[in-house]
């Protein structure tokens, strides 16, 4: 008995953790800008930790993850691997009862976009993973070895030059597995309507208000009479509603502060849009490829539009470093690094679907485009 639960928590774990590893892995900017969050909440400014610090974290974060996995999987160095898995939920789980507690993030994050979980799903499944490796730690020789002790280090070289290998595709390029709402295939305007029925978001507005000197919170059920002066009000979620995939999202032409977004979602035929979440750090190495781009719009009356959060100095920089001749518009920051993790990057769209998407080191050319237009 004793043997098959420890045997069974065993493969629980590792296959959390090679998940874990993997989404990681196939994502590690997304991972990046969550570890991010985490910091701001714990009130660590970004500016303090360098950006390629981050990321170094979160390939480390999904390396770690995949290749305690791994040797759990096959039983290598039992000890210390199941002691290391220990530490790890040990620390996992105390983060993961501060978020519950006092809800700075979302979501933990853990499984990437690929599951997004609840921060009391995530407290749940901590404690559960938690009691696993104990029981591995406690009685790790229960666990028998799937291959020979010559051999076992080709799991952990592999498991690591795997797991390396793909996180560094993946920012080369774009993530091969792409979970979230923009994913090639995707059309926008479905994404971002509310379906008939769905549930609706309870809030609770407090209201501040002051009589001869003295400050009250009331609610609408005990609102005080005129004698009482307004000062403050502020509303808090009671009960979340149904939040559509895509949120957020809007484009703002900055030639005239004009809303496009339902004239660029509403366009038939094809669109491309350039994204930039930060033009002052945008790789300008591959304007060339993008000016043709540009011209192949043209040539082809295809709507062209640069989507950025920057503000009016870093677009001037932009144009004047590129000569960009396109026009700009402003979109939410959280938005476009969800839509490509490329900065810049390029999104194709048909009729508001999305056909097609490239990171700055693989821009198409013009053959690549009709390629697209044609299938």
């Amino acid at each position: 008995m004793k043997k098959a639960v420890v045997n069974i928590s065993r493969f629980i774990v590792a296959a959390v953790f090679l998940f874990s590893g993997f989404v990681k892995a196939v994502d590690p900017l997304g991972t990046q800008y969550k570890l991010q969050d985490y910091l701001e909440a714990m009130g660590i400014s970004n500016g303090w930790i360098a950006d390629w610090q981050t990321l170094g974290a979160s390939i480390l974060l999904s390396l770690t993850e995949f290749v305690i996995g791994a040797m759990l999987l096959f039983a290598i160095n039992r000890r210390v691997v199941s002691k290391l898995a220990l530490l790890f939920m040990l620390i996992m789980t105390g983060l993961t009862v501060w978020i519950y507690i006092d809800d700075p993030v979302s979501d933990c994050g853990c499984f990437g976009d690929a599951i997004i979980l609840s921060n009391g799903a995530t407290l749940l499944k901590n404690i559960i993973l938690l009691a696993a490796t104990t029981a591995i730690a406690v009685y790790p020789l229960l666990m028998p070895r799937f291959i020979s002790l010559k051999k076992q280090w080709m799991i952990f070289n592999l498991s690591a030059f795997g797991i390396l290998s793909l996180s560094a595709y993946s920012l080369y390029y774009l993530p091969p597995i792409d979970f979230r709402p923009y994913h090639i295939g995707a059309n926008i305007p479905e994404g971002m309507k509310m379906p008939e029925g769905a549930e609706q978001p309870v809030l609770e507005t407090t209201f501040i208000l002051e009589k001869n000197g003295e400050r009250k919170e009331f609610t609408l059920d005990n609102y005080p009479d005129s004698t009482w002066t307004f000062i403050d009000s502020k509303t808090k979620v009671i009960k979340k509603g149904y939040e559509p995939p895509i949120h957020d999202f809007s484009i703002v032409r900055l030639s005239d502060d004009q809303d496009i977004t339902e004239q660029v979602l509403g366009h038939k035929g094809y669109t491309l849009l350039l994204i930039a979440p930060h033009l002052e750090d945008a790789d300008d190495g591959c304007f060339g490829k993008i000016d043709e781009i540009y011209e192949f719009s043209l040539e082809r009356s295809i709507p062209f539009y640069c989507l950025t959060a920057s503000i009016g100095e870093g677009i001037e920089r932009w144009i004047d470093t590129t000569g960009a001749e396109y026009p700009f518009c402003n979109t939410d920051e959280t938005t476009l690094k969800t839509i490509i993790r490329s900065n810049p990057g390029l999104v194709m769209l048909k009729d508001g679907t999305v056909v097609g998407k490239w990171s700055h080191n693989s821009l198409p050319d013009k053959e690549g485009l009709l390629k697209v237009i044609k299938n």
